[in-house]
Parts: C-alpha cells; structure tokens; sequence
C-alpha cells in the first residue's frame, strides 16, 4: 500500500466513524410513549405512537439523507487518490455540517406541527443541508479541479458528470430554505424528493 493510499484511506475511515455516530445519534429522537403521560392523556398506546409521526418523519428523512452522503462521499473517495491540507480542512467542515444534522432533526421533529414555529425549524432544517451540500461541492469541486487530487485515470468525462449532477444539491436545498418561511410542509417535500433524487441509481456513478 502507498502512502498515498494510506493517507486517503486514513479520511475515508475518519469520515466513515462520523458518519456512523451522526447517522445513530438520529435514532436518539424516537422516544418510547411513558405510561404516566398515557394515562395523563387518557390515550391508548397505539394512538400515542400515531401521534410522534412528525418523529419518524423527520428520522427516516434525516437517515438517508445522511445515508446518501455517506453513499456518496464512499464513492467519491474511490476517485480521490490524494490529500492535501486544503482538502482535509474542507473534509473537517463537511463532517462537522454531518454531525450537526441531528439537532435540526430534533427542531423539525418538534416544532412542524406547531404553525407558529413550524417555519423557522423547516428553515433551519433546509438551511442545515444546503450549507452540508454546498460543503459537499466545494470538497469535490476542489479535488476534481484540474485532476487536482483524483487519480490520473479517472475518465474526465466522468468528474465533469458529478460535478453536474452535485450542482442540483446546493439550488435545491436552498430553495428549500427560502419556501420554509411560506410553508413548512414544502420545505419537507422539497428535503423527501431529494433523498429519492440522489438514491436513484446514475450512468456515472464511479465504481
């Protein structure tokens, strides 16, 4: 093994532990109903677990979202052959938007049913993924420019498909940002169809 591969396999293994940790904490917010507050409530089990569905919506949401990013860094990493200090530090501040997903989970969970906050937490869940997505491009962007950090094989013409393909993230979740102050339940629509956007499977994918 080169030192090279060394290197890259050192952050590829970094990066995957918090992943790993970010991508569990998420579970944390799915709490068991309490039986004081069910009889507090006067409500059966099953209809206090109906009620936490804004929980498992923002979880399964927030989890392959997540999920997709690991996905993709995976792969990315496939390519890069290189580091250098620039690269980590953007690495760093990619992994660091990652491990922050959970609290904005945890403020959508909480407040999307409650119309007088619903707006701010939808609009910082968007905005916590458009600045995690717009890191995830410049973390590209900079290995891929010029070959600059990837491997003198790769097929251009494949780093120039993923640099299209990454460059819908950062408009898309913007955009969920921005509609989250007229309504909340777009800024979910918009975060759902882009976990189904990047899970579908693409010519270009590295292999």
């Amino acid at each position: 093994m080169t030192e090279e591969s060394k290197d890259t396999g050192r952050v590829e293994a970094f990066s995957d532990g918090v992943f790993a940790i970010a991508i569990t904490l998420l579970v944390l917010e799915i709490k068991v109903p309490l039986p004081d507050d069910l009889k507090s409530k006067n409500m059966g089990l099953l209809a206090a677990l109906g009620q936490q569905w804004p929980i498992y919506l923002a979880y399964v949401t927030s989890f392959l979202t997540v999920l997709i990013m690991w996905i993709n860094h995976h792969n990315l990493m496939k390519l890069i052959k290189r580091t250098d200090h620039a690269f980590l530090m953007l690495n760093g501040l990619l992994l660091m938007g990652v491990s922050l997903v959970y609290f904005p989970t945890e403020l959508l969970a909480e407040y999307v049913v409650r119309p007088e906050y619903a707006r701010v937490a939808a609009a910082v869940y968007g905005g916590a993924f458009t600045i995690i997505a717009v890191l995830f491009n410049f973390l590209w962007l900079y290995a891929a420019r010029n070959n600059r950090l990837l491997d003198a094989r790769t097929d251009r013409r494949l780093a120039a498909s993923i640099t299209r393909r990454y460059r819908f993230g950062p408009i898309l979740y913007i955009s969920s940002f921005i509609v989250a102050f007229v309504s909340a339940e777009a800024t979910v629509f918009i975060c759902v169809a882009l976990v189904i956007f990047f899970a579908l499977p693409h010519d270009a994918e590295a292999s």
